[in-house]
């Protein structure tokens, strides 16, 4: 087994782990205003793009149900969906499960939206570039899955 492949002990990996924090942290911001510079193309706030990418990806779900898989607040969720309403890009329809709560989905516009919007983002991701191995990718997916399942206790709202 090689250096690098060898379980770390828990100090050790503290360590190494809080360089992923310190890492995360700048490319979430960076990333996240890249993503606000874009999405002006299709009048699309960061908070509209999730709520829309969180629909394209599994259909129609209750405000509740997003914020819970967003880890975003109910009531910042409500409102993102209020604002993409307006702009026709979802519509609310009767919630079979439950009465109170309508399930939202994407309407064609709001499809065409966040299609645009993932498509450019892919092309500059496609610009990255360089030799990340298959094995480096599903490593660094495992790594800040483990992190962020280690938060799952911390209060959304």
């Amino acid at each position: 087994m090689s250096e690098s492949e060898r379980s770390l002990a828990s100090e050790e990996l503290a360590d190494r782990l809080a360089e992923v924090f310190d890492l995360v942290g700048p490319l979430y911001r960076r990333a996240f205003r890249k993503v606000e510079q874009d999405a002006t193309i299709e009048g699309l706030s960061v908070g509209v793009r999730a709520v829309l990418t969180m629909l394209r990806d599994h259909g129609p779900m209750t405000v509740p149900q997003m914020g819970r898989a967003l880890a975003l607040s109910r009531q910042f969720v409500q409102r993102m969906i209020n604002d993409a309403a307006a702009r026709g890009l979802v519509e609310f329809v009767p919630n079979p499960a439950h009465k109170r709560s309508s399930l939202i989905r994407l309407t064609r516009e709001g499809r065409t939206a966040i299609t645009a919007v993932v498509d450019r983002e892919r092309a500059v991701l496609r610009q990255v570039g360089g030799d990340l191995s298959g094995a480096e990718v599903d490593a660094c997916i495992r790594v800040l899955s483990r992190l962020l399942r280690s938060l799952d206790n911390v209060e959304i709202e």
